[in-house]
């Protein structure tokens, strides 16, 4: 068999992707986590009451603390979106992202969950990735001192505008809404350099080689304007997203991965967690044990397929080695 870039790809950066990255590196498997974004749909909860260890925390901080542990393993990430998988007679994985990668491995984890919604607007295609960004956890950092437009409503569009503002920009922010957002929710560094307009979407986004600008039209005189800016970071929900694996592994009724107890697939060498399979309960808790089963049973394959040592069925104490 030809050299793979990496043991295990793990597709999606929710909880349960970002669990299933953390058990799998700390079994010195190399790990490639692929998604658009980090904690998902997560990051739509300003509190969790109910996630083992802490009274109350929001998503977005369990998100980034479990990203913390997974980077001190060693996982690597990349943002990106997999447009394809195929498997080769070699048993091995080849993975294709919108970005032109294509990467190989030889277990593969699906736990895209479910995706970031899109605008569906003319340019936005040709400008992801270059000004067009599903996370502003992610690619904040990268917009410092611009002019930045967040798309969308609720928790999640709050988080991205206060996050933008941290780093010096100037912020739009456009929903569908009547409510105007409470300045009082905003730092007070931001109140100056922010400004909404609600009751507003995007019509189109445009540029040459990275975006430059958008078309807002208003919903209530249908008056059009376009406004410069350097970036847009889109918080308009999320949405299932499977059938592009259709074929690849089997789906129920509902487009959910069917998965069994060891939250494998129906093709070998491909696992699922998390809110993409089958299982009834979508819960942040669930999801993440899920990932860690899904990494455990990837290992596992692995170790069967090389001639290694499996975990055994006290698998507990070998982790502690």
């Amino acid at each position: 068999m030809r050299h793979v870039d990496y043991d295990i790809v793990i597709i999606g950066g929710g909880v349960a992707g970002l669990t299933a990255a953390l058990y799998a590196s700390r079994q010195k498997m190399s790990t490639l986590i692929i998604t658009k974004d980090i904690g998902g749909q997560l990051t739509l909860t300003s509190s969790m009451e109910n996630f083992p260890g802490y009274k109350s925390i929001s998503g977005y901080e369990l998100a980034s603390k479990i990203l913390d542990q997974v980077q001190q393993y060693g996982a690597e990430i990349l943002f990106d979106e997999v447009v394809k998988i195929e498997q080769g007679l070699d048993e091995v994985f080849y993975v294709k992202t919108r970005g032109g990668y294509e990467l190989s491995c030889e277990a593969v984890i699906l736990s895209f969950g479910k995706t970031p919604r899109e605008m569906n607007v003319p340019g936005e295609e040709k400008f992801k990735g270059k000004g067009i960004s599903y996370c502003a956890i992610c690619d904040a950092p990268l917009y410092r001192e611009k002019t930045v437009l967040v798309y969308g409503w609720g928790p999640q569009a709050l988080e991205a505008v206060n996050l933008l503002c941290e780093y010096d920009n100037k912020v739009y922010l456009i929903h569908r809404g009547k409510s105007r957002l409470d300045s009082k929710s905003l730092p007070a560094k931001c109140i100056e350099k922010f400004e909404e307009f609600p009751e507003t979407i995007v019509k189109e986004v445009r540029g040459s080689d990275k975006l430059e600008s958008v078309v807002l039209e208003s919903l209530t005189d249908g008056s059009v304007k376009e406004l410069r800016v350097d970036g847009i970071f889109v918080e308009l929900g999320y949405e299932m997203k499977t059938d592009w694996v259709k074929g690849f592994v089997e789906l129920n009724e509902n487009g959910e991965i069917i998965v069994d107890s060891n939250c494998a697939t129906s093709r070998r060498g491909v696992f699922a967690s998390g809110d993409v399979t089958n299982i009834v309960y979508k819960q942040a808790v669930i999801s993440a044990a899920q990932g860690a089963i899904a990494a455990l049973s990837a290992y596992n394959y692995l170790q069967e397929k090389r001639g290694g040592v499996k975990i055994k069925s006290d698998w507990r104490e070998v982790l502690k080695e």
